[in-house]
């Protein structure tokens, strides 16, 4: 549920500023109680679990929560360049944790016009907030369009419980 997600998020954040590590399902279980992963409302979604936040022309990517918890703790994240082009549905990266490799796909094309350079110093980040401090770049949009293909929260969170 919505307040779920925000107690989660205020608890991850609360932890983070603290310097702790934060472990939402041990340091509130009664609030962690689906057994998956947060989904945000008013995010897209991808089947193959990257999200996409919508500013205008500008859409903030990253891999969602479902996805950082299948992929165990985060070691390393490559990105592509800023000025580089990105396909929809096409990788444009690669995340690598304690348990695999798994290649990232961009939910838009469009120019990179940023990316998120503290990842590879800090590439836990994804794990603690993907959906904030994990982002992994920021796109300026060639096809608006590409939109209509991703998943809104509801239809995404349904495809993670099949």
């Amino acid at each position: 549920t919505t307040r779920n997600m925000a107690l989660r998020q205020f608890a991850r954040q609360s932890a983070r500023s603290l310097g702790l590590r934060s472990d939402v399902s041990a340091f509130a279980p009664a609030v962690a109680t689906r057994g998956m992963s947060t989904v945000i409302e008013g995010l897209k979604y991808m089947a193959s679990h990257e999200w996409a936040k919508v500013d205008g022309d500008t859409v903030t990517v990253g891999i969602t929560d479902h996805a950082q918890a299948e992929l165990g703790d985060v070691v390393y994240v490559e990105l592509p360049e800023v000025g580089s082009t990105v396909e929809a549905k096409s990788t444009f990266g690669v995340v690598e944790s304690v348990k695999a490799a798994s290649d990232v796909y961009s939910p838009i094309s469009g120019e990179v016009v940023a990316v998120n350079e503290e990842l590879a110093d800090s590439p836990g980040a994804v794990n603690e907030g993907a959906f904030t401090d994990g982002w992994m770049m920021k796109v300026k949009m060639s096809n608006p369009a590409d939109l209509d293909a991703l998943m809104d929260a509801k239809a995404y969170e349904a495809s993670c419980d099949n």
